[in-house]
Order: C-alpha cells, then sequence, then structure tokens
C-alpha cells in the first residue's frame, strides 16, 4: 500500500506561480513512477504530467507544457508539480498518482494508488 497526500494548492490569480506537493508513505517511493492528473468541473480527470522511479525522465500533456515542471526527491518520498503562468484554464483538482508501470503512462487506469486531491482556483 501506498498512501498519497497533496499539498500546495489554493486560489490565485492569472498568471501566478504554485508549487504543487505529493508525500508518499508506506512502501517504497522510488518503486513508482508518479504522475499528477487534474479533473475540472464537469470535466474528466485528465493526464498533466508524468516523471519515472529515477526522475530520469519527464512526459507533459500539451496544454501545460513549458509552463509546468514535475520532479520527485525520493529522499523526501515527495513529487512536486511546478506551475507557471497559471490561467482560468488550470483550474481543477490536483491528484497526484502513483504507478507500478515503467514506462510512461498517460492513463488514469494504469495508477495503481491516487491522493485525495487540492484544489487549484485561478481567478482571471
Amino acid at each position: 500500500q501506498v498512501q498519497l497526500v497533496e499539498s500546495g494548492g489554493g486560489l490565485v490569480q492569472a498568471g501566478s506561480s504554485l508549487r504543487l506537493s505529493c508525500a508518499a508513505s508506506g512502501r517504497t517511493f522510488s518503486s513508482f513512477a508518479m504522475g499528477w492528473f487534474r479533473q475540472a468541473p464537469g470535466k474528466e480527470r485528465e493526464f498533466v504530467a508524468f516523471i519515472t522511479r529515477t526522475g530520469s525522465s519527464t512526459y507533459y500533456a500539451n496544454s501545460v507544457k513549458g509552463r509546468f515542471t514535475i520532479s520527485r526527491d525520493n529522499a523526501k518520498n515527495t513529487v512536486y508539480l511546478q506551475m507557471n503562468s497559471l490561467n482560468a484554464e488550470d483550474t481543477a483538482v490536483y491528484y497526484c498518482a502513483a504507478t507500478i508501470y515503467s514506462a510512461t503512462a498517460q492513463a488514469a487506469g494504469l495508477y495503481d494508488y491516487w491522493g485525495q486531491g487540492t484544489q487549484v482556483t485561478v481567478s482571471s
């Protein structure tokens, strides 16, 4: 079992930055690749970013590429999502998730564990 707890969400103005954190406990954090997803009201959950177990490779949705950065600190059992140049379309509940899948995982169904989510609201 892996427990994931997100933090760092909030209400910000368009153009601002936020950094989300996801703290993991339970099984060895470095055994899992990690992803960030988001879900806006009335919309399906969508992939945002992915990072491999070692952090050597990352992958992003086109909508956030160049603005968001995923990173991880295996010594702290934490994955981060740095979000810059936020806009109203980024408003959503953001979830971190863990997968034993080693290749780039964009589908939510490939993830084994999920956090409870943190709300990000961007005012225009």
